[in-house]
């Protein structure tokens, strides 16, 4: 394994100080981690999977060269708003449902770290969705957003900081309302309008599709709809 105890790839300035309390706190726990799964922080891509229902954030975690992902954290998400189905409206506070990459790294949040997420997607822009913002981050409070508490941030945004510097440009997040199972469909079916639940069947194919293969789910936004990669 390879010694991470420095900030990796960036100079040490003031905006960096969370990121190295991070790595002071939380480096040796992450790569230790890391070592019982066979990964390396320098060779590491991971992959993010929420279950709003569970309150969970699971992580995925592979070297660059492998195809497959493996489970190596479970996460508890700690406040979550709105409910079940996905985010259409600025305000909403509703936490999306799809398919996202990380696309901002944010080390002075006022949520103390965050991740951005590329909301809305093409997805949503095809369906004039709006709404911005849209964050795993810390503390314990949301209005849409995936709150991690301060603690377990640090050690999710070094996973995901450690996995850019692996050169790992687009970290996905795939988010789900369940564990979308045919008997969770047919439970949370009348839950939901069949605009929703029409969304669901789309969703559930990528679900499917990441169960069986644990590998990343490829797509286009076709019809306003999802059409994964077979």
């Amino acid at each position: 394994m390879t010694n991470r105890n420095s900030t990796p790839t960036q100079t040490q300035s003031p905006e960096e100080d969370r990121v190295q309390t991070a790595i002071t706190e939380k480096g040796s726990l992450i790569l230790e981690n890391l070592q019982n799964y066979q990964l390396d922080s320098t060779d590491l891509n991971i992959l993010f999977v929420a279950y709003k229902e569970l309150d969970r954030l699971d992580l995925f975690a592979k070297s660059t060269s492998q195809e497959n992902y493996r489970l190596i954290q479970q996460y508890p998400i700690c406040a979550r708003s709105g409910k079940l189905g996905p985010k259409k409206a600025e305000g909403d506070k509703q936490v999306p449902e799809g398919f996202y990459t990380i696309n901002r790294f944010n080390p002075k949040s006022k949520f103390y770290l965050s991740l951005g997420l590329n909301y809305p997607n093409a997805f949503e822009l095809a369906h004039n969705y709006t709404g911005s913002d849209i964050f795993i981050h810390g503390k314990c409070e949301t209005v849409g957003c995936l709150p991690m508490t301060d603690d377990l941030m640090k050690e999710i945004y070094l996973y995901a900081l450690w996995a850019k510097d692996s050169g790992q440009q687009n970290i996905p997040v795939y988010i789900f309302p369940f564990e979308m199972t045919e008997e969770n469909m047919l439970i949370y079916k009348p839950q939901v309008d069949d605009d929703t639940f029409s969304f669901w069947q789309n969703i559930q194919q990528g679900y499917l599709l990441f169960q069986e293969s644990n590998k990343e789910v490829t797509f286009e936004v076709i019809d306003r709809k999802y059409q994964f990669t077979y």
